[in-house]
């Protein structure tokens, strides 16, 4: 090839952003491999890396409000490709994450040779499963799909505000806490409100709750 390819691995546990980058080694000896272990590191990795041939994202990282990590990269980098890898193989999470605009769903229990496999697929533009999850490639849903949009027109720190609103904060706590006025989280509060075509902060909290991966789960 007459350039490295370059891919970003954002996973908060080590040991499998070294798995991951094994994977990748077997696809593209010599590609450029940035790392990141929080949804923060991973939008700065991306911001700066908007080059990127493929972003490989866990769902569960520090900072991340289960599937919106995957929902905010597909808004602000549409041409990049996200793969998700997940812990969580149930049917619900592997096609949620499809609905939301992934490329392809890697299980964490899956071999090094076959997450390659996925990988090698994603590039050529395919949309990948493990054999055994292809009945999860069914038709989309189209209500996912809109949700989906509405998310993903949220700024950076419109997010943020959410999630921190979905933790029952004021906006006198949430202004404090992000060095802002509270006037200025007003904004964004009137803001997501319009943005997800809610009237209250508990409707727009309701409507975080669908991006939970498994809302019976506390989260580590």
């Amino acid at each position: 090839m007459a350039f490295a390819q370059k891919f970003i691995v954002a996973d908060d546990h080590p040991l499998f952003r070294a798995a991951l980058t094994q994977s990748l080694r077997q696809v593209a000896a010599n590609a450029e491999i940035v790392e990141a272990d929080t949804m923060e590191a991973t939008i700065e990795v991306v911001t700066r890396h908007p080059d990127a041939d493929l972003i490989l994202l866990d769902l569960r990282m520090p900072g991340a409000h289960g599937f919106s990590g995957l929902i905010q990269l597909r808004g602000q980098m549409p041409d990049i490709p996200v793969a998700v890898i997940s812990g969580s193989e149930e049917p619900q999470v592997v096609r949620r994450s499809l609905d939301y605009g992934a490329s392809g769903f890697i299980p964490k229990s899956a071999s090094l040779d076959t997450i390659a496999g996925g990988i090698s697929a994603i590039l050529d533009g395919e949309i990948w499963l493990p054999a055994e999850m292809a009945d999860y490639l069914g038709d989309g849903d189209e209500e996912e799909a809109k949700f989906a949009a509405a998310i993903a027109s949220l700024t950076p720190q419109q997010f943020r505000v959410l999630n921190m609103l979905t933790e029952g904060l004021l906006n006198k706590q949430i202004a404090y806490d992000l060095n802002v006025s509270e006037a200025t989280i007003k904004a964004h509060v009137t803001a997501i409100l319009r943005k997800l075509g809610v009237h209250s902060r508990t409707q727009a909290v309701i409507a975080a709750q669908k991006l939970e991966v498994e809302p019976s789960r506390v989260e580590n």
